[in-house]
């Protein structure tokens, strides 16, 4: 029994750690169909399905969802695309100043989100710039640049040059190389960089509070309901983004998996070379 424990330690503590991860989402998705009598949702107070029937029933819950997913959408666009470009000059290109460039893109990462917040909002108010939509859409592309850089730079490390090369070879301009070879193989890559800088963008409080104005997101709007109530459309928002997250993830991944099944190549067994009839001496007479 003993061998046994320490035989599935690594796989119970796995586990354990798992449920721990995923104990306030549940919590999360189970008060999403709770009940409650008066405004605050904090404790169980009987089933219904009305808060999914009316996600949005709060005052003011659709406008800043809304906010927030435009935000994202539009962020998540730009800073995967600046990314890109950037990785792959990065990856590919020698020029003066790269590796100071590639220190650099890990600063946005580790600097506390509370400076980074604070250091824009001061950078807005001296060039006069009034906080709003604009600026909180800013700070969500400077900050999501740096993640989308390091994860398409994982994928162009291992990237196979030659096949890029074998088809100019094949007389395909440079264009037609980087959109029908380049950029189907690394296309997982950039997927899974819009994936992290959307849900980063989604769930950002810190700086965007700071740089906000009189907009409201979502986050902001959690916090300011918060302090007075919790509706439960609240959890059901949450959920919902959730569940979202999950299936584009499970998505993902089934692409990556057909792609890597369609570049599996069989190669045909060779055909048996002719059989050659023996040598002859020469007849003599």
């Amino acid at each position: 029994m003993i061998k046994r424990l320490r035989a599935e330690a690594l796989t119970i503590y796995a586990a354990l750690a798992f449920a721990y991860l995923m104990l306030p989402i549940a919590v999360v998705i189970a008060f999403s169909f709770n009940n409650p009598k008066g405004r605050f949702n904090f404790t169980w107070q009987g089933f219904t399905l009305d808060n999914w029937l009316h996600p949005f029933g709060f005052p003011g819950l659709g406008p800043a969802v809304r906010l927030s997913l435009e935000i994202a959408l539009l962020s998540s666009v730009l800073a995967t695309a600046i990314g890109t470009m950037m990785a792959l000059a990065l990856v590919r290109y020698g020029f003066r100043g790269r590796g100071v460039i590639n220190t650099l893109i890990f600063l946005p990462m580790t600097t506390p989100e509370i400076v980074m917040g604070a250091s824009l909002l001061t950078l807005f108010l001296n060039r006069g710039v009034a906080t709003g939509f604009t600026t909180i859409l800013i700070a969500h592309i400077m900050f999501n640049i740096s993640y989308v850089v390091v994860t398409v730079k994982a994928r162009l490390v291992g990237f196979d040059r030659h096949l890029e090369e074998a088809a100019m070879d094949l007389g395909a301009t440079p264009w037609t190389t980087f959109r029908k070879v380049t950029l189907p193989l690394i296309a997982p890559g950039i997927l899974s960089a819009a994936l992290i800088a959307f849900a980063l963008s989604v769930d950002d409080f810190v700086i965007t509070y700071f740089n906000a104005g009189s907009e409201t997101t979502f986050p902001l709007f959690v916090w300011g309901a918060a302090r007075v109530a919790v509706p439960p459309q609240i959890n059901v928002i949450g959920s919902m983004i959730f569940l979202v997250a999950i299936v584009l993830m499970f998505a993902n991944i089934i692409l990556q998996r057909r792609r890597g099944a369609t570049t599996v190549t069989t190669v045909p067994p060779t055909a048996p070379a002719p059989a050659t009839a023996p040598a002859t001496a020469p007849v003599t007479a």
